[in-house]
């Protein structure tokens, strides 16, 4: 697999901290530091959408009797809460 130039626009300071990590690494430009960031990205993105699964199918595993204790009990805490 080759490599590809393209155009990516950020925020400098997303710019900044890239160059910062790459000299911190001994490198002149932040490609490398890019490329790290976009494979790890795109490497979490099962586990992402394995959790996203989990917590929806967790959807309405409280009783009624719970939800309204969870709800009370957070309310309290809400007005409490300095």
């Amino acid at each position: 697999m080759g490599i590809m130039r393209t155009t990516v626009e950020m925020k400098p300071e997303h710019r900044a901290a890239l160059i910062a990590i790459a000299s911190k690494r001994g490198r002149k430009g932040f490609s490398g530091v890019l490329a790290e960031a976009i494979e790890n990205y795109l490497g979490g993105e099962d586990e992402r959408a394995s959790r996203k699964a989990a917590l929806l199918a967790a959807g309405g595993s409280l009783s009624t009797k719970d939800a309204d204790h969870l709800r009370k009990v957070t309310r309290e805490l809400r007005e409490n809460w300095r």
